[in-house]
């Protein structure tokens, strides 16, 4: 299946109402999207069901500084969840498919600093569902040759077409706020040729699974629920009776994470 059947869901891309929006995150990040949320709440610009923060201490900057006061900032008060990211995701995602609360327009507002923890997901349900196979993170044995690039001992692979330090406010426009021209690139079409490149030297890499986080509201990127659930089922149907390799990112327009799951 193309790659692109999981990158951003345009009809959840394109919403100013969603169901359950979940913040990776109450540090300065997560206060940071708490109030550019509840900004573009007040102005019309989106609303939710449940705005869900996950952070591992219940004193976080969110808790401490007032943002979950519904009165203060929001028509919907937030839910400070306190959790380990990775167990947190490991309970919603798995859940998420059946939850009578779940929406076609779900979304996850990631971390700038966050590790790969939706590849890590998809990564350990495969080896719950084959505990008898070897589930690994292979390293790539090429690069996809964007300006920036660097690999990290887990494995992980960053790449930025920017080689230079963007604000967390950007919505990664058509036209580049720093070089003052037209963007002419797309992280999810990199992946692309990344794996297509690959195919041309004889190696099979399935996918790309692209996670596409992609503006929003008032500087907000935001990850569908949908296209990592989806990516999870691609995985378990394309390497349910042979060995596979599988390519998947979380991205934006201007950077990503990758990894190589393979399968054997």
């Amino acid at each position: 299946m193309a790659g692109d059947a999981f990158a951003a869901d345009t009809v959840a891309a394109a919403a100013a109402s969603y169901g359950t929006i979940v913040v990776v995150g109450g540090g300065c990040y997560g206060s940071y999207y708490v109030r550019q949320l509840s900004r573009a709440n007040r102005a019309g610009a989106i609303t939710w069901d449940r705005l869900i923060v996950v952070d591992k201490a219940p004193d976080c900057m969110v808790a401490s500084s007032g943002e979950l006061s519904g009165q203060r900032l929001i028509s919907r008060e937030p839910i400070l969840v306190v959790a380990e990211w990775t167990s947190f995701f490991d309970g919603y995602l798995s859940k998420w498919p059946l939850s009578a609360e779940s929406k076609p327009i779900d979304a996850i507002v990631p971390s700038p600093l966050m590790p790969h923890l939706l590849y890590e997901w998809v990564r350990d349900r495969a080896r719950r569902r084959w505990p008898g196979r070897e589930v690994s993170t292979r390293p790539l044995d090429a690069k996809p040759g964007t300006p920036w690039e660097s690999s990290a001992p887990d494995g992980t692979h960053y790449a930025s077409f920017a080689t230079w330090t963007c604000p967390i406010n950007c919505i990664e426009p058509e036209l580049c706020p720093h070089t003052r021209a037209e963007r002419t690139w797309t992280m999810p079409v990199a992946m692309q040729d990344f794996v297509d490149a690959a195919a041309s030297r004889g190696r099979v890499i399935e996918g790309p699974l692209v996670f596409h986080c992609t503006h929003r509201a008032y500087g907000v990127g935001m990850i569908p629920v949908e296209s990592v659930v989806r990516a999870d089922s691609f995985v378990e149907k394309v390497a349910a009776e042979s060995a596979a390799e599988v390519l998947i990112a979380t991205v934006s327009h201007c950077h990503g994470a990758m990894n190589l799951l393979s399968i054997r």
